[in-house]
């Protein structure tokens, strides 16, 4: 008897090694990768930009590979998801995904606003360490053109395009020899003019998808060849994603290990920006690891351990890439293998969590912005605080699912508060880590909101299912296993 126990005992430790083989190899890709960038810091004295670059190569070949599933899995995930569902039930998982968004959100921003202030890790700084801190080139632009763009972006020109490049107006400065001395301070009147950036419109993208998964719903028998062809063309890119993710490991060793590389002085971590980073930190760990575990757990009735253990994989994939759109993949095939969500909510629900919904970015940006002011010995108001909150939700919104997108979208805040955009340079030094953090925040609120809402549309999802209205939500093939040899 007692043979049999032991032989069940290892049948069971063996498949849950085996379980959880992808998670345990990525953890130790992360440590390896720190250990590796440190061990390479130290065998020469410099590390040009050229040297760092060949380290990171096989990083930039994982990341490349996760960028080029994003555009077929974002629109086909969408418009299968959405076409597949009556319009009543479409609108009201729309209605849930967005409240949740919109909570979560503005959930993460006052918790970020009350952790700086309560803090304070902010202190004056002298001009003398101001000229010394890390300074980088900033693009001048208004709150009100950013959000212009964002709506502009929702509704792009040429659809082909909106796959490679993004829309962004370009602020033109007067020349030097100009006689207007307010031309030169205020950029409401420089000229303006556009371009396109490289970068997929994911925005755009999205609002095109719900709206044909839309009109596929509205046609009914005929539309049925359309979302046949979605529906494969969703199931071969998960196919090929989970190729993908067994690089990872991989992938990230060399991404953090270039990383390290990159860092100049680690003791500015723990210097002046010491309690600002921790500050941050402090936050995105609360809201990741408490709050919206504590808001699944009352949605769902369930306890949210093993549903957050079973994204392990989306999240250590989060931290290494630090960017929630070449995380998305993964994400959703941890959600609907690990986790058992419903294809019809991860697929509607994720591409646009991952556009935005953007938790740990909206609290980094509220963070950041107020402790800059208090660097520079600037007394907020009440009102100014408001303003913050508002503008660092419409910024995390806005913001691309690439890393350090957030420093772009943080001049929008810093606007807010009649800050320069230049002051963006006294974080920098210590940013490249945290985005790293708050991407993390970032997949780990969108997974939380696939479950909620799979939880909230389960009895409609079941009857639909039972009245033959859609095929059941079940992961078709079983040989994407993405826990699986």
């Amino acid at each position: 008897m007692s043979t049999t126990r032991r032989q069940s005992k290892e049948k069971i430790e063996e498949s849950c090694f085996r379980h959880n083989l992808l998670t345990i190899l990525t953890i130790a890709s992360v440590a390896g990768g720190v250990v590796l960038g440190f061990i390479l810091k130290g065998s020469k004295s410099e590390w040009t930009k050229r040297e760092i670059t060949y380290v990171q190569f096989p990083g930039d070949i994982f990341l490349r590979m996760l960028k080029m599933l994003i555009v077929p899995l974002l629109v086909s995930s969408i418009v299968s998801a959405i076409g597949s569902l009556d319009l009543s039930l479409s609108k009201k998982i729309g209605f849930q995904s967005i409240a949740y968004y919109a909570a979560t959100t503005s959930m993460a921003v006052l918790q970020g606003i009350f952790w700086v202030m309560l803090i304070h890790p902010g202190k004056i700084m002298s001009k003398e360490e101001q000229t010394a801190s890390i300074h980088q080139e900033t693009r001048p632009i208004t709150t009100v053109d950013t959000i212009l763009d964002l709506i502009r972006n929702i509704f792009p020109a040429n659809l082909v395009e909106a796959t490679i490049s993004t829309y962004r107006t370009v602020l033109i400065p007067p020349r030097p020899l100009s006689n207007s001395a307010v031309n030169a301070t205020d950029m409401t009147l420089w000229e303006i003019k556009s371009e396109m950036v490289e970068g997929s419109n994911v925005l755009g993208l999205v609002a095109f998808s719900v709206a044909f998964g839309i009109c596929i719903g509205k046609l009914g028998p005929m539309g049925k060849p359309l979302l046949n062809f979605f529906d494969s063309l969703g199931e071969a890119v998960m196919l090929m994603t989970n190729w993908v993710i067994w690089l990872s490991p991989m992938g990230v060793l060399f991404l953090v290990a270039s990383k390290v590389l990159e860092l100049d002085d680690f003791g500015v971590i723990v210097g002046r920006l010491g309690m600002y980073f921790l500050t941050v930190v402090l936050g995105l760990f609360v809201h990741g690891f408490v709050l919206l575990p504590l808001m699944y757990s009352l949605f769902t009735r369930q306890l949210p351990f093993q549903f957050t253990m079973n994204m392990g994989q989306a999240i250590i994939t989060a931290f290494g890439t630090a960017s929630s759109s070449a995380s998305l993949p993964i994400s959703m095939a941890c959600l609907e293998e690990n986790n058992k969500i419903d294809v019809r909510v991860s697929r509607f629900v994720m591409p646009i969590g991952a556009t935005i919904n953007m938790d740990g970015t909206a609290l980094y940006e509220a963070v950041a912005a107020i402790f800059i002011a208090q660097l520079k010995g600037i007394q907020l108001s009440f009102g100014q605080i408001a303003a913050v909150s508002v503008t660092a939700t419409m910024a995390s919104i806005g913001a691309a699912g690439i890393p350090q997108a957030g420093l772009v979208t943080m001049v929008m805040v810093l606007d807010t508060l009649g800050l320069p955009a230049d002051d963006v340079s006294l974080i920098i030094a210590v940013d490249w880590l945290l985005d790293r953090f708050r991407t993390t925040v970032n997949v780990l609120g969108d997974a939380y909101g696939a479950g909620i809402v799979a939880k909230l549309a389960e009895n409609d999802l079941e009857i639909m299912a039972s009245n033959g209205t859609v095929e059941a939500g079940k992961v078709p093939n079983d040989e994407w296993h993405t826990t699986s040899m």
